[in-house]
């Protein structure tokens, strides 16, 4: 990832939060041909106790060819993306003084490296679409659980699916919210995002607290 001094975020609990909270990647890896294969899909991020490493676990359909690709132990890279927002040069002060601005775009980003590995086993998978839904489904008054549906129902749809891990070796990320510039811009920024819809408000957000 390029991501200047003034953007690197390395702070492991700032990057885990993030990831939580965004809640979905896109998987990167390479096929024994060389070719590369993306899947985009949500991620439950955990702390495995026994060897205190970070996991990233998902699935996919078994349908996909991508997990029919991956030779276990195969280096992935999870992608996950942030908010972000067009920012426009009305809304630096600069543009009255010397007009020496120009249009850019800020943004969250995070990459996790590591070791990828599929997962047939269905306790696995059972217990992971469970973490998945309960993750979710944990934010609503009235939570669906995955024994709300009939176990024959369940089972079948475990057999359509393929679990992956990836056991995260490096975490970087990228917080760019013109944190760079001069304290007028900074506020013109902030105050133009807080304005621009949801996810301005939340890139706003994270630039008042830098």
């Amino acid at each position: 990832m390029y991501r200047p001094q003034n953007f690197a975020e390395d702070r492991p609990e700032v990057l885990v939060a993030a990831m939580r909270e965004i809640g979905f990647a896109a998987l990167v890896t390479t096929g024994a041909t060389g070719d590369l294969a993306a899947t985009h899909m949500p991620m439950v991020v955990r702390h495995d106790a026994a060897t205190n490493a970070m996991v990233l676990e998902a699935h996919v359909a078994r349908a996909n060819p991508h997990w029919q690709a991956l030779a276990d132990g195969v280096e992935g890279l999870a992608i996950f993306q942030g908010p972000s927002s067009y920012v426009s040069p009305s809304w630096y002060p600069t543009k009255a003084e010397t007009g020496k601005v120009v249009p850019t775009w800020v943004y969250i980003a995070i990459h996790a490296h590591g070791r990828v590995r599929a997962i047939q086993d269905p306790a696995w998978l059972h217990r992971h679409i469970e973490a998945l839904t309960d993750l979710h489904e944990g934010r609503r008054s009235e939570p669906w659980h995955v024994q709300d549906a009939p176990a024959s129902f369940v089972t079948a749809l475990v057999r359509g699916i393929v679990g992956l891990e990836l056991r995260v070796e490096r975490l970087e990320g990228a917080w760019k919210l013109n944190q760079h510039k001069g304290e007028g811009d900074r506020e013109g920024t902030r105050a133009g995002l807080a304005a621009a819809g949801p996810a301005g408000a939340a890139l706003a957000e994270e630039l008042a607290q830098r």
